[in-house]
């Protein structure tokens, strides 16, 4: 691939290419943008196909986070790491540790995390190299587990969905399907269920099914039959892309509010939701608390600050259903709006501040 075109092209500021022969390490840490403040994003690993792939992947995460850290009021920047290897049988300590010295080379402008395929044992390691590592155990002061923190942001914007499509953001007596029942989900049952909700639920997994029918009481329905199901809200929180062209026909519900990331399969299918009157709250915005929640370690964990900043998901996803009708764009095009128009307004404000600056030192020297 044309690299430097390609970063040329969408803005990217630095691509750093790692390697440890003793210990296997390849990776790509790509920083897209830090205009908010320093990159923060998790480290894949992963057995891509091709050399390209990964940079493919590592550069279109870096920008995903640049947008999600942005509309989720952090003064983070977007950064994103793919290790090429196998997490199942590639991984070493020496590996991580390597893998942690590159990172405190680059001395605070890039802050990891785990994702796909890594795990809080695997930023340990990365712990002993560099302090620049979020969601660590918690005896070394990290905040643990996000998945709860992640599914209380969901919730929060669901409700301010639902206020969009039905007046109120009361989500009692509504019927929410929801596809997928993992660790983030089930807590986001359980916060449905609380409000007297009502629950459908599919997964392949039968024993996270049934821990929901027995627990809150919800109806479990084939994967196939949750898109047309008779529901005030679609809840996605397994797989990406499930809004696409075979499933858009059979939804009834008039809200999609979820915990999964690329909801969308392309972008034109939430113009085609928009046109249909579908409520759209956007992925990255309303499964942003988990980042919220590790963002929070960086300042010296507090749980409580971590929850409040996380119920802001209510009013950003507020602010984007008025942005939608503002600008006349469906809810995916007014969140990228949102995350830009708060980046451009700090770009401005620091060009401001060193052109005063630089304009004080010229009068200086007269």
């Amino acid at each position: 691939m044309e690299l430097f075109k390609y970063m040329e092209t969408y803005d990217y500021e630095q691509v750093v290419v790692c390697q440890d022969k003793e210990s296997g390490l390849k990776a790509i840490i790509a920083i897209h943008d830090t205009t908010l403040g320093p990159a923060l994003g998790g480290t894949r690993m992963w057995t891509y196909e091709t050399e390209e792939a990964a940079f493919e992947d590592a550069l279109r995460l870096a920008k995903g986070m640049t947008y999600k850290n942005a509309a989720a009021g952090l003064n983070l920047g977007g950064g994103k790491t793919v290790i090429i290897g196998d997490p199942r049988k590639d991984k070493n300590e020496a590996m991580f540790r390597a893998f942690g010295r590159y990172i405190q080379g680059l001395n605070g402008r890039y802050i990891t995390a785990e994702d796909v395929g890594t795990t809080v044992d695997d930023m340990d390691l990365v712990y002993q190299e560099t302090e620049y590592v979020t969601g660590i155990s918690p005896a070394f002061g990290s905040s643990g587990n996000p998945s709860p923190v992640t599914a209380y942001g969901v919730y929060v914007g669901m409700k301010a969905a639902a206020k969009e499509a039905f007046g109120t953001d009361s989500l009692e007596g509504k019927t929410v399907a929801v596809q997928g029942v993992g660790n983030v989900a089930f807590t986001l049952c359980q916060h449905l269920h609380e409000e007297g909700a009502k629950l459908i639920v599919t997964d392949i997994n039968k024993e996270a099914v049934n821990r929901a029918v027995e627990e809150f009481g919800a109806k479990a329905v084939d994967p196939n039959d949750i898109y047309s199901v008779d529901a005030d809200i679609y809840a996605p929180c397994a797989l990406g892309a499930t809004i696409n062209d075979e499933t858009i026909p059979q939804l009834k519900a008039k809200v999609i509010a979820g915990a999964a990331n690329n909801q969308l399969r392309e972008t034109r299918h939430g113009d085609i939701i928009q046109e249909m009157g579908i409520v759209y709250a956007p992925d990255y915005v309303i499964n942003s608390g988990g980042v919220i929640n590790v963002a929070d370690e960086l300042l010296g964990y507090n749980r409580d600050r971590a929850l409040k900043k996380v119920e802001t998901i209510y009013d950003k996803i507020s602010t984007i259903f008025e942005i939608s009708k503002r600008d006349n764009v469906p809810t995916y095009v007014a969140a990228d709006r949102m995350a830009e128009e708060r980046i451009e307004t700090m770009r401005k404000s620091r060009k401001q501040f060193l052109t005063n600056g630089m304009n004080i030192l010229s009068r200086g020297r007269r």
